[in-house]
């Protein structure tokens, strides 16, 4: 096999980066992919930098183990704290999600006023702001916690009247503050973007970082003649515990069932992998 067909891997603390797998397979359906879900683990929101950078190169070994040409960080959280040491050390591109959607809001802003939300650990780590202004030096940013918008996510009421109130409290201090571009910087939220919409004037561009990352890979693999040439790409996922709530909790996400799921144990033990027939 050569390198093209090789699978991009994709790893997450939990279900939110299959947000970032369904546009890595709607914009490159010919690719494999392997994604993990650390979801023994799950939030890395609220843990340390140097436990989710731990738990980062775990996640990459075991992909690496499994011969990928590219690993997508389909975490905000890791992207924020453990990118750009998966980046030194592995042998293969390592692609976040927060640069991607920096350079897009960058792009869309026209008064360069751009809102963040995502969960504590990443609006506390100011990854966002940090790329941002690096791109645009005077651009303001405005950015808010959102740590419900993460189980109203995985309930499938993304679109309930319960989300569309939570969503006007928490965007209410972005508008004040006259955002002309609001980030959505955690891979579960697009799910929300119908009820964002709702919410926020049509003025306000939104960002989604998942489409965003795919764009990336896409330009990443054919800088280096790495595209898979194949019509349908494989899917196959990995779990760290029972996988019943990320199947069940991961078709909502990816609107077709998620199988086939091995349920392994970081740091990765030989021994430890079992195959779960679901």
């Amino acid at each position: 096999m050569s390198l093209s067909e090789n699978a991009i891997g994709v790893f997450d603390s939990g279900v939110g980066g299959l947000t970032v797998l369904h546009e890595l397979r709607r914009l490159l359906p010919g690719e494999n992919l392997i994604y993990l879900g650390d979801t023994a683990r799950v939030p890395y929101g609220s843990k340390s930098p140097e436990t989710v950078c731990s738990y980062s190169e775990q996640a990459a070994e075991f992909l690496l183990a499994k011969q990928v040409k590219m690993i997508v960080v389909a975490c905000n959280t890791a992207s924020s704290f453990a990118l750009e040491r998966l980046q030194q050390c592995l042998p293969v591109p390592v692609v976040g999600v927060i640069l991607p959607g920096a350079r897009c809001a960058v792009r869309l802003s026209r008064r360069h006023v751009v809102g963040v939300i995502g969960t504590h650990g990443t609006v506390s780590s100011d990854a966002y702001p940090r790329a941002l202004k690096a791109l645009q030096p005077d651009m303001k940013v405005v950015s808010e916690p959102c740590p419900l918008f993460v189980p109203l996510a995985e309930e499938g009421w993304a679109e309930h009247a319960v989300a569309h109130q939570v969503a006007r409290e928490y965007l209410a201090p972005l508008l004040e503050q006259q955002i002309d571009t609001l980030v959505l910087g955690c891979t579960h939220y697009p799910l929300l973007k119908p009820t964002l919409r709702q919410v926020l004037p049509d003025t306000v561009q939104l960002v989604d970082s998942a489409q965003e990352t795919a764009l990336e890979v896409k330009e990443l693999l054919s800088e280096h003649g790495l595209l898979n040439p194949g019509e349908r790409g494989s899917w196959t996922f990995f779990v760290t515990d029972v996988p019943t709530r990320f199947v069940q909790v991961g078709q909502g996400f990816l609107g077709e069932p998620v199988a086939p799921v091995t349920r392994i144990s970081l740091p990765v033990c030989p021994d430890c992998a079992q195959e779960l027939l679901l």
